[in-house]
Order: structure tokens, then C-alpha cells, then sequence
């Protein structure tokens, strides 16, 4: 409430108090009409009391005016809504911003020519769902059959999901890949993966081999020496 509308309500509090403790006053016969008549007709002899009362009067019109047919338009905040309200006879069902998001990613992953998306969806008062799509996608990409696609699936899928009508679907392609640097997709990342891991298991295989090799030559030598120290033994004895 603003300062303007505090001061009309306290002058129509003030004057309305005053009528009523008068009213009640002359009710109860505490006090005659003559009595207020002439306490009145006193008052507005003084000169300075006259043009008080005329300046209060003028200034309560003109509050009484800017009340009535200028009212303070207040902003209502609109609430930030989390998801839709559904209800029927069996209760109630609340189907969340972040559901709807979900299946909105969902339905984007589906296409091969988006590598990477962000997804916002927005609600107002009567439920209209209005959902943005920020994309980067291949430089192959034919982007207004992609778009288009993409915003009929969205729509069919939400629709068919949670019985909810989707109002706009909003793609934004805020970039293409680039060729030279093509940003690996997650089959790349798995190929690397799988090569990393045949060429961890090569290595393991080498180097058991590498022991074995090691092994039988110990062994060979461990023989040798055994069979030089049988001949020594043997002359030895011959001798």
C-alpha cells in the first residue's frame, strides 16, 4: 500500500470515529444536538479554524477520489511453477518439470545428427507447456528436417507419456561441429576404450611370455651346470 492511499485510509478512520463517538453520544442523550450545533457554528466563526477545515476537506476529496477510480495496480509475482497438476476422482497426480525434461533429452539423444543438447521447459498459469531446445549438431546435418522431426517427436512422446499437450517446441542450434575437430561421440569414446584395453591385454601377454622365455632359460642353464659338474665328478673319480 503505498503513502498516498495510508493517508486517505487514516483521515476516513479519523472522521468516521469521530461521527460515531457523535452518534453515540447524542443516542444515549450524553450530549443534545443544540449542544454540537452550536460547538459547530463556534468553531467555524475563527477564521483559521475555517480555512483548516477547508483544506482538510479538500485534501480528503481528493484521496477519496484517487481510492475510488485510481486504485494502486499491485504486480502479482507469478509463482514459479515445478510441474503440472493433474487431478481426477481417484486423487491427485503432479507431473514435475524435470519429468518432462527427461523425455524431452530422451527424445533428442534418439537423433544421431544432435551431439549435444540442453533442454528448459517452462510452464505458465493455465498449464501451457513451452519447451527449448538448444542444440550442436553434425555439419552434415540437414538442420530444418532435423528440427522439424525432432519437434513433432517431442510433442508425440509427452503427449503420449503424460496425456499433456506441449504448446511450442523451440530449437535454438547454437553451433555446428567442427570438422577439422570433430568432438568424439560416445561409440568413439567406447572404440578408444577397447583399443586401450587390447593394448593393455598385448602387453600383459608379452611380458608373460618374456617370463616364461626367462624361466626356460634358467632352467637350461640350472641343467647345464648340473651336467659340467656330473663330467668333473666323473673324471675325478676315473682318476
Amino acid at each position: 500500500m503505498k503513502i498516498l492511499e495510508r493517508i486517505a485510509l487514516i483521515l476516513f478512520s479519523i472522521i468516521m470515529l469521530v461521527l460515531a463517538v457523535f452518534c453515540c453520544l447524542v443516542v444515549f442523550d450524553v450530549v443534545e444536538l443544540k449542544t454540537i450545533f452550536k460547538f459547530i457554528e463556534e468553531f467555524l466563526k475563527d477564521e483559521t479554524a475555517r480555512k483548516v477545515l477547508l483544506g482538510v476537506s479538500i485534501v480528503a476529496i481528493i484521496l477519496a477520489i484517487k481510492s475510488l477510480f485510481f486504485p494502486t495496480k499491485t504486480k502479482k509475482k507469478q509463482e514459479i511453477k515445478t510441474g503440472v497438476l493433474l487431478e481426477n476422482k481417484d486423487g491427485r497426480l503432479l507431473i514435475s518439470k524435470d519429468t518432462i525434461e527427461n523425455l524431452v533429452n530422451s527424445v533428442v539423444k534418439s537423433f544421431d545428427e544432435a551431439l549435444e543438447s540442453q533442454t528448459k521447459v517452462t510452464l505458465d498459469n493455465n498449464n501451457n507447456i513451452t519447451v527449448y531446445v538448444s542444440l550442436l549438431v553434425r555439419n552434415d546435418s540437414i538442420i530444418k528436417e532435423m528440427s522439424s522431426n525432432m519437434q513433432t517427436k517431442i510433442k508425440e512422446t509427452i503427449k503420449r507419456n503424460t496425456d499433456l499437450v506441449v504448446n511450442q517446441v523451440n530449437i535454438n542450434i547454437k553451433d555446428v561441429e567442427n570438422k577439422s575437430n570433430p568432438k568424439p561421440n560416445n561409440q568413439t569414446k567406447i572404440k578408444l576404450n577397447n583399443v586401450q584395453i587390447n593394448q593393455n591385454r598385448t602387453k600383459e601377454n608379452k611380458d608373460e611370455k618374456t617370463v616364461q622365455v626367462n624361466t626356460m632359460s634358467n632352467n637350461s642353464t640350472e641343467k647345464s651346470n648340473e651336467g659340467s659338474n656330473d663330467n668333473e665328478s666323473n673324471e675325478i673319480s676315473v682318476k
